[in-house]
């Protein structure tokens, strides 16, 4: 048998709108007052924009918006950062060099890219000490880098300085961040990749590296030359002084024997003046004629010569000095 009895129609009454409301009321607490924080994270509950409490992982309930607020940091997750390039969605990198050249403490110029860990040590700092944290920690980041990068010298970046680099950039971005505090924590710094910015430069560093490599020969035979002379050149110092030293010993010796005879000379003479006068008269008179026998008379005058070592084949002659044709008869 047919139902000929009319459907019931839905309309808005007062009593449906009530329902309406009621149900998208619960729908709505439900939405906005359930939240589920992972294990890696936190979230941070504001009560009309200021700051509650901190929660962890788990399922909570808060009072809906816009009563309440919740933010979910991921405040265990490294997270990080590039200096010089950029990845994009599929994968390739790309070059920045607006960031990545930089002059060097030699005015050189480098094109080197860095590549940053961090994470959030602080979620409430992260949140309310600043307005833009990670574009504070990339300005830091640059400023950091510029600033020790421009105290090393283009090999420094180019070769074996790069690991102290990355450790001075990571001490000064400790530093900043610690004056700043704005709840990052710093991992790890690496100087990705460094290289010459153009093919001109790179010409020029090798040359560079050439010079430097025949600079190091140069050094190196060159101390290979001091070695191998200095030793001569100190055994034949060491001989001139001790030749020195004898000369000046001898020099001493004969100038102190001097002295002490013209000290005896001096006493002799002081002791018996007439006596050293004669004796030091005939000496003199023996040095300037030597084999003469000089006679001199009572008034002091030479009177007369002899032979100091007759010649057998000679008679004597003896002279008178005040008549010589007496000594001429004589020797007849």
């Amino acid at each position: 048998m047919p139902n000929n009895q009319p459907k019931k129609k839905f309309s808005l009454n007062g009593r449906n709108i009530t329902l309406i409301l009621i149900l998208a009321l619960v729908v709505y607490i439900v939405s906005t007052g359930v939240y589920t924080v992972k294990e890696s994270e936190q979230a941070v509950i504001q009560t009309f924009g200021k700051y509650t409490s901190t929660t962890g992982p788990g399922l909570h309930v808060k009072l809906p918006w816009p009563i309440q607020e919740v933010t979910i940091l991921q405040v265990q997750r490294t997270q990080k950062m590039e200096l010089g390039y950029y990845q994009d969605d599929t994968g390739i990198y790309h070059s920045e060099e607006d960031d990545s050249l930089m002059i060097t403490g030699d005015m050189n110029v480098v094109n080197i890219d860095f590549f940053m860990e961090w994470k959030i040590s602080d979620p409430i700092k992260y949140l309310f000490s600043s307005e833009q944290p990670e574009a504070i920690l990339r300005n830091l980041l640059m400023a950091s880098v510029r600033s020790v990068v421009g105290t090393k010298s283009i090999d420094d970046a180019l070769t074996t300085g790069k690991y102290e680099i990355q450790n001075e950039v990571q001490e000064m971005m400790m530093e900043k961040l610690e004056e700043n505090d704005i709840g990052i924590q710093i991992l790890d710094v690496k100087v990705n990749d460094s290289e010459p910015p153009i093919e001109a430069v790179a010409k020029a560093f090798r040359d560079v590296e050439t010079a430097k490599q025949e600079k190091d020969m140069t050094i190196n035979r060159a101390a290979e030359y001091r070695n191998r002379r200095l030793p001569e050149a100190k055994s034949q110092a060491d001989r001139l002084i001790k030749d020195a030293e004898a000369y000046k010993a001898s020099r001493v010796a004969e100038a102190e024997g001097l002295r002490d005879r013209y000290l005896a000379i001096y006493n002799e003479y002081k002791n018996f003046p007439d006596i050293s006068r004669n004796r030091m008269y005939l000496e003199v008179i023996e040095k300037t004629l030597p084999g003469i026998n000089v006679i001199v008379d009572e008034s002091g005058q030479v009177s007369k010569y002899l032979p100091l070592k007759p010649d057998s084949s000679l008679d004597p002659i003896v002279a008178d000095h005040d008549n010589p044709q007496e000594t001429a008869k004589g020797g007849q």
